[in-house]
């Protein structure tokens, strides 16, 4: 089936189709450089995480009842938008201590909850159920309420660390299994601790309620920030594979890897975000206080926090760490003293093509492998039977072509043209005595005797019929 070639821009006259952003990234058109700047974003990094911490000491999260402890009323009633504007105002008016952050959330259309600070059962608590139930229109006794104490809280905050701690030690050993390097799993760790920090450090600073919505969410963050490490690391592994055989160090590898996979983890944070952007405004514009928007802010700043950790920090944080090896620090040696001869040689006066010429040598490819040799022997062999089994032409049989005309002869070693003759018994050139072994211009025996064209003195040129032999042959 005939194929069919597109024309070239040069010929139709046509500007050449400019590659994309990702396509130029990912082939090294541009790049930026990421791991060269690495201090800055270190400096960056750490001015956020200080405001974090900052924000946790002097603020403190602001935990909900099942962490610190308090008391839970649900009643049944038709929502409408001051229901819970009318709930809180009662509940506020009982002149109860310590009321006015009462939490007053909905669930769903036919119920309104209320979330106090610990009460008396005895005392406070009836109070509460009267205000709600006569601001609600209903009997006290449909008022529900249920109490949660310290200790309880203090259990569940507790088991919440430990199911945290027992998350990044597995995250460890399987980044430590899957690239067998304990460096990536240090690096990868920092990362989550660099985003985890973050997200409850931007709650304290907020003072959005600290909730179990907001542990699940801190939790599928860490998920979502190991995914867009991971796939640095890998493409940091494919480009670092037999690094000490090439001309590249692992922070120039680390860099192109980063800029690779940049267009992927941008476009995988911005399709994660924006239904969880969604969610967020859902819930706090909408919905006012809530799991919804608990839930929300822990994503979106978690998945931000992910993608920013694992291009400026856990790749940077890698490269600072393998530089510090003895194979790299020897691998990065050996390229600059290569580096500072050549820039040497190329600013002494008449080096010039001495330093083309070692350009062009350390342009050339890497030397062959012993695989490369043995495949390469194997062509030889498969030629050299080939070789063997050629049955050459009649040797009376007239060429084609111009040469028909030419007479063909056979001259055996040792023989003389035209009173010639050459020195040890071989045919040498006309007037001179030929070199032993070696083959002849025109009028000369070749060597082991093999024939060369020779020519008559009439103008019209006489040729052998070639001997073939095989190297073997050759050789003995």
């Amino acid at each position: 089936m005939p194929t069919t070639t597109k024309p070239s821009s040069a010929r139709t006259g046509t500007a050449p189709k400019k590659q994309g952003l990702a396509h130029r990234l990912y082939t090294g058109e541009i790049a930026y450089d990421f791991v060269g700047r690495r201090k800055r974003w270190y400096v960056i990094s750490g001015i956020i995480v200080a405001i974090a911490l900052l924000s946790l000491l002097l603020r403190g999260l602001n935990l909900g009842i099942e962490f610190s402890g308090g008391a839970d009323f649900q009643a049944p009633t038709q929502v409408t938008s001051q229901t819970v504007d009318r709930v809180r105002g009662a509940v506020q008016a009982t002149g109860l201590a310590e009321l006015d952050d009462v939490t007053v959330t909905t669930l769903g259309e036919n119920t309104v909850r209320v979330q106090t600070r610990t009460l008396d059962a005895e005392d406070e608590v009836p109070k509460v159920r009267e205000a709600i139930a006569k601001e609600l229109g209903i009997n006290p006794d449909q008022v529900a309420y249920s109490l949660i104490g310290a200790s309880w809280g203090k259990q569940i905050t507790q088991q919440g660390l430990i199911a945290l701690g027992v998350f990044l030690a597995l995250v460890m050993l399987l980044i430590w299994i899957y690239f067998r390097d304990l460096k990536m799993s240090i690096a990868a760790i920092v990362a989550l601790l660099h985003d985890l920090i973050l997200t409850v450090g931007i709650y304290a600073l907020v003072g959005f309620t600290f909730t179990p919505a907001t542990l699940i969410g801190i939790l599928t963050i860490l998920g979502y920030s190991l995914y867009d490490t991971v796939v640095v690391f890998d493409k940091v592994r494919e480009n670092v594979k037999d690094l000490r055989k090439s001309r590249r160090t692992y922070a120039v590898a680390a860099n192109d890897a980063v800029n690779q996979v940049l267009v992927r983890s941008l476009n995988t944070t911005i399709i994660g975000v924006l239904p969880v952007a969604a969610l967020l405004i859902a819930g706090w514009f909408f919905l006012g206080t809530g799991p919804l928007k608990d839930l929300g802010l822990a994503l979106f700043v978690g998945m931000v926090a992910g993608a920013y950790s694992s291009i400026f920090i856990a790749t940077p944080l890698l490269v600072d760490m393998k530089e510090r090896e003895p194979g790299m620090k020897e691998h990065q040696a050996r390229l600059e003293r290569r580096a500072g001869r050549r820039r040497g040689r190329g600013s002494e006066p008449g080096n010039s093509e001495l330093a083309a010429a070692e350009a062009e040598v350390n342009a050339m490819p890497d030397p062959d492998t012993p695989a490369d040799l043995r495949d390469r022997d194997g062509r030889d062999r498969d030629a050299d039977d080939e070789w063997d089994s050629y049955e050459p032409a009649d040797r009376d049989e007239p060429l084609a072509g111009p040469l028909s005309r030419t007479r063909i002869t056979t001259v055996r070693a040792g023989e003389r043209r035209g009173g010639e003759q050459g020195r040890g018994g071989e045919p040498g050139r006309s007037g001179e005595p030929g070199r032993s072994g070696e083959p002849g211009r025109s009028g000369e025996q070749g060597r082991g005797g093999e024939q060369r064209r020779i020519g008559d003195g009439s103008g019209s040129g006489e040729r052998t019929q070639p001997r073939h032999t095989s190297r073997s042959q050759r050789k003995k």
